[in-house]
């Protein structure tokens, strides 16, 4: 059996680039991967932080990198000039909604609220049927697993299913990440116990 067919895959992460540059590395080598494997990404559209990097590093192996940033944000002068593409949409809103229209899958580098907020939505869009389009969690240096130990809290807590723990792709390198996300099967158990 073949895996599903991705084209373009929104990446979120942080417009600060973490402490040291284990982060920076690992958004260069993400951006990177996906553009050696022919794969697009569509993320925040700023030249701040991992965004810039994994853009960046997207760019410089040919690859094609769409921005989708917020008239805010563009007029802070955060838009990042060579992209293959941007737009510029008036409200984070639409900007979360468009970039879920334009991707095939979804991954959440490390970064803060706004990276775990927009994965979040896309794993309960996914949780409830709204769309199956297959999420993941790049764990680099770790980074994941406290937030991997409170979704076990809720499991433990009687408030997530078990096997839902199993419905994002968890990886620690761009390469397992991409399979997982190409092989990856939804999780068909009712979120309701």
């Amino acid at each position: 059996m073949t895996g599903r067919a991705i084209k373009t895959i929104a990446v979120y992460c942080g417009s600060n680039t973490g402490q040291g540059d284990v982060y920076l590395r690992a958004a260069d080598a993400l951006g990177r991967h996906l553009a050696k494997s022919g794969i697009g990404i569509v993320y925040g559209g700023t030249h701040k932080g991992l965004m810039g990097a994994l853009a960046d590093a997207a760019i410089a192996e040919g690859g094609m990198v769409h921005g989708v940033i917020t008239e805010r944000l563009r007029d802070k002068g955060h838009l990042h000039e060579q992209l293959s593409r941007h737009e510029i949409l008036p409200t984070m809103k639409e900007r979360k909604h468009r970039m879920m229209e334009l991707a095939d899958a979804f991954i959440a580098l490390p970064g803060g609220i706004g990276t775990l907020e927009e994965f979040m939505e896309v794993w309960t869009l996914n949780q409830l049927g709204e769309f199956e389009k297959p999420a993941g969690l790049f764990s680099v240096d770790g980074y994941y697993e406290p937030f991997m130990g409170f979704i076990d809290h809720m499991i433990s807590q009687a408030f997530l299913p078990a096997a839902h723990r199993n419905s994002i792709v968890l990886a620690s390198d761009p390469r397992s990440l991409l399979d997982g996300l190409i092989n990856f099967r939804r999780i068909d158990v009712p979120k309701w116990m």
